[in-house]
């Protein structure tokens, strides 16, 4: 059993807001069971942005029952339910907060359908509550009221119920509550932090950065460092002050931008990243029969490499795929040791490269067709991904298979104007890590949009 719910507050200082409406819905999986929506008499002040978002005011909530007349209401509907919101964390929170100061112990499994959205439904622009029922075609009205936005989280929770099929991720995320070990001045940070995707900064008091990273998701990353147990997490928890960060959007942009600030930078707790990022590349060489033969091998040739790899187990995985996609010979990709024919060729899917039968010409065609598909040497395009917004796209120029530097733009922007594109491109160093993240970026997102220059 679930109960899904939403919590409007006054606004303030952490901790001190108080509930002026809530809605809770109770939801068998299948169909509402119960409910429960009322506005609350916070008895504090609202800020007065929170009235222009919701519309609620003081007014009306003179006469509305105080939180300590729907207490009993509350935990009655939630009794044995997993509690359902949108940032579950926040909504817990200032329900755990209010019940403390009746000095009564609210505890609930919790789920997130903000979480649950980004596993189950990925890529998608936002997953704030509006823009993604917007998105899915699922209905809402009243907007940041506790009503409109609980049932849209109903309909939601339905659809993800429905597209978790294994019922895995729904079981897997089901968190209890644990009592949180977090000083009071590291939560402080983690409140302002958002849940996108891009670049943090760890600082110490001195203002300096002792650590860069990226994630798909801020806000949980730090609250990693937060709690972890190992060595350097906890170092950072003892030494950090404050948290600054850059929304990318783009995991690409995120991905640049940690590897060129690290490098630019130098954090004490970032050692490991300062090195190269990977360690294998893909190879290739022309047998003295004609055909072109590929190979994995370290990273310390001095010939470009077609593509590279963090591990020899993910380049061989790589050439694994590759072998299907292009109808290659194993042996001919180091895959198969043998003097004699590859094992593909005994069951009839290699057309016998491996012993001079197929044309090299064919062959070689093939290979070159793998070469020009996960190499971008000598190509001029634009790698275009997603931007900050909905309304926005990231963008980044490869000039002569060399990276020249990335930028945002407004859908409204023409960037075919060599002009324009010119002015939104900021320009970044190309070395072999840059290289190296692009690939890999692209070998793992297929949807991207690849605009030619040519």
């Amino acid at each position: 059993m679930y109960a899904i719910l939403d919590i409007e507050t006054t606004g303030g200082k952490y901790n001190e807001e108080g509930i002026t409406e809530i809605a809770i819905y109770q939801f068998d999986g299948h169909k509402v069971t119960d409910q429960f929506i009322s506005l609350v008499n916070p008895e504090r002040e609202i800020q007065p942005f929170v009235v222009n978002l919701t519309g609620i005011n003081s007014n009306m909530l003179k006469n509305a029952p105080k939180f300590y007349e729907v207490a009993k209401r509350i935990v009655e509907i939630t009794e044995d339910c997993i509690i359902v919101a949108h940032n579950s964390s926040f909504d817990y929170r200032i329900l755990k907060t209010e019940f403390k100061r009746l000095g009564f112990p609210f505890k609930r499994k919790t789920l997130c359908t903000v979480e649950l959205s980004q596993q189950l439904i990925p890529d998608m622009e936002s997953y704030s509550l509006g823009k993604l029922t917007r998105a899915l075609g699922i209905p809402m009205s009243d907007r940041h009221r506790a009503n409109g936005d609980a049932m849209a989280t109903v309909k939601l929770f339905k659809m993800l119920l429905n597209k978790d099929l294994e019922k895995v991720i729904i079981r897997d995320a089901v968190k209890i509550e644990q009592k949180s070990n977090i000083p009071t001045n590291l939560i402080t940070i983690i409140e302002g932090l958002p849940s996108d995707t891009g670049v943090y900064y760890i600082h110490n008091t001195e203002g300096e950065i002792i650590y860069i990273g990226k994630s798909k998701n801020i806000r949980k990353r730090i609250i990693q460092h937060f709690t972890g147990k190992n060595s350097k997490s906890k170092k950072i928890q003892k030494l950090v002050s404050t948290v600054t960060y850059e929304k990318t959007g783009s995991e690409l942009a995120a991905l640049l931008k940690e590897s060129a600030e690290i490098k630019a930078n130098k954090p004490i707790f970032n050692r490991a990243l300062r090195r190269t990022i990977f360690t294998h590349v893909l190879y290739s060489f022309t047998d003295k029969n004609g055909y072109i033969n590929l190979f994995i091998d370290k990273s310390n040739r001095e010939e470009m490499p077609i593509t590279t790899f963090s591990t020899r187990t993910s380049g061989k995985h790589f050439l694994f795929k590759v072998v299907e996609e292009f109808n290659l010979c194993q042996k001919l990709t180091g895959l198969y040791n043998t003097k004699t024919s590859c094992f593909k060729y005994e069951v009839k899917e290699c057309s016998g490269a491996c012993i001079n039968e197929e044309p090299v010409e064919a062959y070689n065609k093939r290979v070159n067709s793998l070469i020009e598909k996960y190499s971008y040497a000598n190509k001029n395009m634009l790698i275009i991904d997603k931007g900050r917004a909905i309304e926005e796209k990231s963008v980044f120029l490869i000039e002569n298979g060399i990276f020249k530097g990335m930028g945002f733009f407004d859908l409204n922007h023409q960037i075919n104007n060599r002009a324009i594109l010119d002015s939104l491109i900021t320009p970044m160093e190309n070395n072999r890590d840059t290289q190296h993240i692009i690939q890999s970026y692209m070998r793992r997102n297929k949807r991207l949009k690849i605009v030619s220059l040519n």
